[in-house]
């Protein structure tokens, strides 16, 4: 559908529209059928093309405008607005620019305002950044003027309704069955596991994924900044959001304070969905008291990368000598996964690491699953995840859990 018409008639329906009474959607949706039937008297269109128009210009009024056909479109699973007339999509790990866009900056402004409004969230020019979440669970992050240079800028992240089970990752190439049924046994055995990699390399896909082999009789608390999560085989569950400051810069609540509440919570596990600052060093002391079997993720280039990146965050929230830190998180996290999004655009689980303690002064890290590439076909990168030399060290927890340390390694 052209984009004048829909302005053109958005502007005639307007001016109709009683501005000084509110209009239910039932007679706002007649009134658009009235004009759009009286515009193709002379502008024949076929009945899908109608049924189109009339939707796309009621969700100009009532829904998300031009992004609702977006956000409805399951192929989609980021929408990137770098300003009012600058729209990018990915579809199939493709970006791919589209030729539509909002007829003005303060349009762009107004949709914005509608959005943090409903998930009661504020951004303005003296708070100009925001992370939010949409009813249907997408994540939406926003930056306005004057830190956004080109006008009003919104990213927002679609998940499926339906969250991938491993079986799918295997599926796809993510994951091996073989390395699979390995972490599967660890989640199991409450091994402390820690997801890393770069943005849109999968993380939070991989983690619901792994959720699944929690035991269903356990009690979790999850931890997000905007909650993704979909744990959906665990009926005792709590899920706890953080909370942006007031216009007054009150009331605020972070991840590191929502930590420290779930320790009174009584939970078996506790799920961050990710950690970016100074409550790794809460979530690290969580692990090394008695919540084994936590899980949370962080953004980093390579497993090694990671160690090193959890220093610094600790480092930011807590004055402890770096030793002392080296020794947290080699005794708290057991395994590490790291996970990379080729250059033919799959994303993969590239190496799977066991932290086994402080060596020479370092967190040591032993390579148990590494991918091997083996070169390209039609454009896709051929590999899979091979199993390395090294055998698991830290076996105890399999043993308590009724799993020998044999039967651990067979699966392995």
């Amino acid at each position: 559908m052209q984009e004048d018409v829909v302005l053109q008639l958005k502007s005639r329906i307007r001016d109709q529209l009683d501005l000084d009474h509110a209009m239910t959607d039932e007679a706002l949706m007649e009134r658009i059928e009235q004009t759009v039937f009286q515009w193709c008297s002379s502008h024949p269109l076929t009945s899908l093309e109608k049924v189109q128009l009339v939707r796309r210009l009621f969700h100009s009024f009532r829904g998300l405008d031009l992004l609702q056909p977006l956000m409805e479109d399951k192929s989609i699973t980021e929408i990137m607005i770098n300003s009012h007339d600058e729209l990018f999509v990915e579809r199939e790990g493709q970006l791919l620019r589209l030729p539509i866009t909002f007829e003005s900056q303060a349009r762009l402004e107004d949709l914005i305002q509608a959005v943090v409004a409903g998930v009661n969230r504020v951004v303005n020019e003296s708070s100009p950044i925001v992370d939010a979440r949409l009813k249907d669970g997408s994540r939406v992050h926003i930056v306005l003027p004057p830190v956004a240079l080109k006008g009003p800028t919104m990213t927002i992240r679609k998940f499926p309704e339906q969250p991938l089970q491993m079986e799918d990752l295997i599926l796809r190439g993510a994951i091996t069955e073989e390395a699979a049924a390995f972490l599967a046994q660890l989640v199991a055995a409450k091994y402390n596991i820690f997801i890393s990699g770069g943005t849109g390399s999968g993380k939070t896909t991989f983690l619901n994924a792994l959720s699944q082999f929690i035991p269903s009789d356990e009690r979790i608390v999850t931890i997000e900044d905007s909650a993704e999560l979909q744990i959906r085989t665990v009926p005792n569950l709590v899920s706890l959001e953080t909370r942006n400051a007031n216009t007054e810069g009150k009331g605020e609540i972070t991840i590191r304070e929502l930590i420290r509440a779930s320790l009174r919570m009584r939970p078996s596990r506790i799920v961050v969905g990710e950690v970016r600052g100074g409550e790794s060093i809460d979530m690290l002391q969580a692990m090394n008291t008695g919540h084994d079997g936590s899980l949370s993720t962080g953004h980093s280039n390579s497993a090694r990368d990671m160690m090193a990146r959890l220093e610094t965050m600790v480092l930011s929230g807590a004055d402890l000598p770096i030793a002392v830190i080296r020794q947290q998180i080699g005794s708290a996290i057991d395994i590490v996964v790291h996970l990379s999004r080729l250059r033919d655009r799959t994303r993969r689980v590239t190496e799977i690491c066991e932290i086994t303690g402080v060596q020479n002064g370092e967190v040591s890290l032993q390579s148990l699953y590494k991918f091997e590439e083996k070169g390209e076909r039609e454009g896709l990168v051929i590999g899979a995840l091979k199993r390395t030399a090294h055998p698991l060290q830290r076996t105890w927890k399999l043993q308590m859990a009724g799993l020998s340390s044999e039967k651990g390694e067979e699966s392995a």
